[in-house]
């Protein structure tokens, strides 16, 4: 976990020695600063900001564009400040044009995250793996990765360029929009919803170059590959964008129903952590020791 006081870890180059590394890089979704708490406190050497969750999490309503730049960055911070290790945010599609672009790289590495996703979809975006996707012509897409290249003040940042074409234009056509973003300046591709394991293969083979990211959807188009396979075919990074989300939302949602039935949490309690633990888990040791140095007044 993050100290309040403690150092700021480098994150952008923490991740690429990761990326660089023998073993694929999981990162599960956090969408806000508890789950990704949680996240790390797994053990998992990475945490994934997810839109589909920030979105709920925040308005209660889905991925479909409504959060602003501000409100996504704000969101990342508020992850990065509780977790040391490396944050991969979704950036949905740079909020407008090339110099839009530029001012949501800068805003994304000031919150301290270490990589972001751009995508090539028309905005207002919708969720990779909900129906009605549109995408803006590659070469739009091909400018708002190369003034993204271009606005990184660390050179270690990841920036990762996904393509939506799929499910709109057709496998070749994503494959080839997927070439023109790594010339652009990507770091890493993110081929979204592909729809079979052969094409998931077509995809690692075309682009044995460049690292790739793998996105488990959770109930998504894309077939659910273990994590020997996908190592196997040469994946870097893997994200599962809302396990935690639907485990919060399913846990809360028997708890409730326990609640009404009962009248009270009498009964239901007795199943979940106390107080004092989960007020250890969030870091109330910490607080008071800072509040013991430097005084609670």
């Amino acid at each position: 976990m993050a100290d309040l006081l403690g150092p700021r870890i480098p994150g952008p180059a923490r991740l690429r020695d990761l990326l660089a590394g023998d073993d694929l890089v999981v990162a599960p979704g956090a969408y806000d600063a508890l789950s990704a708490r949680l996240v790390e406190a797994a053990g998992f050497p990475a945490v994934y900001m997810t839109g589909f969750g920030t979105t709920a999490s925040l308005l209660g309503r889905p991925d479909v564009g409504l959060l602003t730049m501000t409100e996504m960055v704000q969101a990342a911070a508020r992850i990065r400040s509780v977790v040391e290790v490396p944050v991969i945010a979704d950036a949905d599609t740079g909020y407008g044009n090339a110099l839009n672009v530029i001012r949501t790289v800068r805003e994304y590495e000031a919150a301290g995250v270490a990589a972001i996703h751009l995508e090539d979809q028309v905005a207002p975006k919708r969720c990779g793996h909900l129906e009605g996707k549109r995408v803006v012509p590659a070469e739009t897409m091909a400018d708002r990765v190369r003034a993204a290249a271009d606005a990184r003040n660390n050179p270690d940042f990841v920036l990762i360029a996904r393509t939506d074409a799929r499910a709109v234009e057709g496998l070749d056509a994503a494959i080839d929009r997927a070439r023109r973003y790594r010339d652009a300046g990507a770091d890493m591709l993110f081929v979204e919803a592909l729809q079979s394991e052969a094409e998931i293969e077509r995809v690692a083979d075309t682009f044995r170059d460049v690292p790739l990211l793998f996105n488990w959807a959770e109930g998504g188009k894309t077939p659910p590959l273990g994590r020997d396979r996908l190592r196997e075919l040469g994946f870097r990074l893997v994200i599962c964008p809302i396990s935690t989300l639907l485990a919060a939302t399913q846990a809360m949602q028997s708890v409730l129903a326990r609640i009404a039935q009962d009248g009270t949490p009498v009964d239901a309690v007795r199943e979940l952590p106390g107080l004092t633990d989960f007020a250890e888990l969030v870091g109330l040791p910490e607080i008071e020791e800072i509040g013991e140095k430097y005084g609670n007044g």
